[in-house]
């Protein structure tokens, strides 16, 4: 393999390892929940409960979160403390019985 190949392979590969990483953490941060005094990660599960409080209450799914106003985030974070992982630990309660 020619170097000006290699090169061309080798910043190509570097490219989509910027690409990923830059993917990765667009889609995946931190989230303080001041009402309950803790953090949710920022991920496809989380973003399945907005989702769904967002249907369930008539607004706009795509809008980014950090972006809506403290009284409509503190309103989702009471309704996702009310439906915290129901669809996670399907077998929660016989795990307690071992």
């Amino acid at each position: 393999m020619s170097h000006g190949l290699r090169s061309l392979v080798l910043a190509g590969a570097l490219a989509s390892s910027l690409a990923g990483i830059g993917c990765s953490s667009h889609h995946s941060y931190r989230v303080y929940d001041a009402y309950y005094t803790d953090y949710h990660p920022w991920n496809h599960d989380e973003i399945v409960f907005y989702y769904q409080w967002s249907d369930e209450t008539h607004r706009d799914r795509h809008r980014d979160f950090r972006k809506i106003p403290p009284e409509e985030q503190k309103e989702y974070w009471t309704w996702r403390h009310n439906h915290r992982d129901h669809d996670r630990d399907h077998d929660h309660d016989r795990d307690d019985r071992h």
